[in-house]
């Protein structure tokens, strides 16, 4: 009993050391574009370290609900993999020990992995687009109270230039100009006296409240131009402005089925929605029937090593994900019901494993 639990330990050991390594490159790769972002949030736009920390820690539960997966099949290839290389796996069966009962520390390493995946997948993901709309739109306000600097031209946001005269010693400064070209065939110029920076969080939005101005702008036709003089104005700047906006929220389950009820089940987007909700319980499951299924494809692919390990992982989820892909056309086209649609990719999976496992312990 007590070599069997030493063994367990030692295998479930094999598996922490790949799962890390694999985790972490993952997450490094996902996570390079939005990285580039907030260094760039830090060097050039001078915004804190603490919000720019908060936009990572809100952006984490999307990239390891992906990553874990992967790194959960990548974790039980490499270590079956090395242990089937250096006779291990051999000895231990010698010792009376069947390739189910080797199993048994995967499955509890694959019921961990299911457990966060499911806990981020469920609660996680939900908490952070909530908070990353707070994040956001603070940190927009950020970037427009920071090109705010005196007697500087400042961009807080593409195609948006602003620029406040650095007043004199003893006087107070006023006036701002504005360069607005976000709407490419209507880009204005703004000149006001005075100015204020405002938040509205319920309809998330920031807002340049100027006062005594004048606009300036010239429509399509080349040879006219406007001039708009104005007392009060506010120039508006949305959340999606910043970079970092929330998803899209989902409506209800009980919302989509009333859709779909009235669209006799032909409505494609209501489809692809109910979908994603079966999906919700769906993804994390498979990565509970990926670890297991590394078992096998480790043991077949055994003089792969770390490297090799690493591609293989990534080529099975790459078939899963294009097997989900499949499916959701077919769901969409009304030829599977979104109950199935997302959960045949698990079964097809699921049956592979099971066989796999069967021929191998034969073996």
């Amino acid at each position: 009993m007590f070599l069997r639990t030493l063994l367990d330990r030692y295998i479930f050991s094999e598996l922490l050391s790949p799962f890390s390594l694999s985790l972490g490159a993952l997450c490094f790769v996902m996570l390079t574009r939005e990285l580039l972002r907030l260094v760039e949030l830090l060097v050039t736009k001078g915004v804190g370290i603490v919000a720019v920390l908060q936009v990572f820690a809100h952006l984490m539960p999307s990239f390891l609900v992906l990553t874990l997966p992967i790194a959960g099949i990548i974790a039980s290839i490499t270590a079956f993999g090395r242990l089937s290389f250096d006779k291990e796996l051999v000895a231990m069966q010698a010792a009376g020990m069947s390739l189910m009962r080797l199993t048994r520390p995967v499955l509890l390493f694959a019921l961990l992995v299911f457990g966060l995946t499911l806990c981020l997948a469920q609660w996680g993901q939900p908490w952070s687009s909530i908070n990353l709309k707070k994040v956001a739109l603070n940190l927009l306000k950020d970037q427009l109270v920071l090109a705010l600097e005196r007697g500087t031209f400042n961009e807080p946001i593409p195609n948006l230039t602003i620029y406040v005269p650095d007043g004199t010693p003893g006087q107070a400064t006023t006036g701002i100009f504005i360069s607005d070209a976000r709407n490419a065939d209507n880009p204005r110029i703004i000149v006001a006296q005075q100015y204020e920076v405002l938040m509205d969080a319920s309809s998330n939005q920031v807002a340049l409240h100027l006062q005594q101005g004048v606009i300036h702008n010239r429509p399509n036709q080349s040879d006219q131009y406007e001039q708009t003089v104005f007392t009060s104005y506010d120039l508006k700047l949305s959340l999606n402005q910043s970079g970092y906006a929330a998803t899209e929220e989902r409506p209800s389950y009980h919302a989509i089925i009333a859709l779909l009820t009235e669209s006799q089940w032909r409505d494609p987007s209501a489809l692809r929605r109910l979908m994603e909700y079966y999906k919700d319980l769906a993804f994390p499951t498979a990565s509970l029937v990926f670890c297991l299924l590394g078992v096998p494809v480790g043991i077949v692919s055994k003089r792969s090593g770390r490297m090799g390990g690493f591609a293989v992982g990534v080529l099975i989820v790459v078939m899963y994900y294009m097997l989900n892909v499949a499916c959701e056309f077919l769901v969409t086209t009304a030829v599977l019901p979104p109950f199935a649609g997302a959960w045949l990719p698990n079964g097809i999976f699921t049956l592979a494993t099971i066989v796999s496992l069967y021929i191998m312990n034969r073996r």
